[in-house]
């Protein structure tokens, strides 16, 4: 019982300290107006440079942020599988290591695409202009993908509904299986976020909160599906509203 308290207030405390960088962060960063673009929407200063700092000094800094943010983000929903592993006889922290490595490397992958379509969009104001659709379209599908077969397995996944990671006797392979897992999972509230503002508060702790209703409140099928239905409304919405 005292080891599973020390869990509880070790991740008690991660989360409480990434939470607390990451609105630092994101208050240092909506200190700074973005670009104000063609089609009346404006470009985070996450796609750009701060004066004086160089191209790798840029990304050090996202993907820094962004694994801080993850942890804020996934934590509360992981918390309680990490613990049921930990019961298990499994090793709870390399596993969580792996997980959230599994997540850190996405912000690989985020960080050039966003950086191609910032520059894209500075070069040809007619794509510009067009982002307003774009943004639209994507959370339109995101939407719809809560509603698909495949989302259904990955939320019963992440739900502890059926065990999906392969049997392993590693810790690291387990946790990376179910970063995987939960990655797939999250795909379209993803997409959202990168929508919203991956550095605006308020997208965070929205998506957060709908990942956790999704995850840990009871019918939790029920719920992803709802929350499909108001995003495909919504992104009808914005492209209604972008035209």
């Amino acid at each position: 019982m005292t080891s599973e308290r020390t869990f509880v207030g070790v991740s008690s405390v991660a989360f409480a300290l990434s939470a607390a960088v990451t609105v630092s962060w994101c208050a240092s960063m909506s200190a700074v107006p973005g670009m104000e673009m063609p089609g009346d929407w404006t470009m985070s200063m996450a796609w750009m440079r701060m004066p004086g700092q160089s191209w790798p000094g840029a990304a050090a800094a996202f993907l820094g942020m962004w694994a801080v943010m993850m942890v804020a983000m996934m934590l509360p929903v992981v918390a309680p599988r990490s613990l049921e592993y930990r019961r298990a006889g499994g090793a709870a922290g390399i596993a969580a290591l792996a997980y959230f490595g599994v997540w850190a490397t996405l912000g690989v992958v985020v960080y050039p695409l966003g950086l191609l379509l910032a520059e894209a969009a500075m070069r040809w104001p007619a794509l510009a202009r067009v982002e307003p659709l774009l943004a639209g379209s994507t959370v339109a599908l995101a939407g719809a993908m809560q509603f698909s077969r495949w989302k259904r397995r990955a939320l019963e996944c992440c739900r502890g509904a059926q065990d999906c990671c392969a049997p392993s006797r590693s810790a690291w392979r387990h946790g990376a299986e179910l970063g995987l897992q939960c990655m797939r999972c999250c795909a379209g509230l993803t997409l959202v976020l990168l929508v919203l503002g991956v550095m605006e508060l308020r997208a965070m702790a929205l998506v957060t909160g709908l990942i956790a209703v999704e995850r840990l409140a009871p019918r939790g099928e029920r719920w992803a599906r709802a929350i499909g239905a108001v995003l495909v409304v919504t992104g009808i919405g914005a492209l209604i509203l972008s035209k």
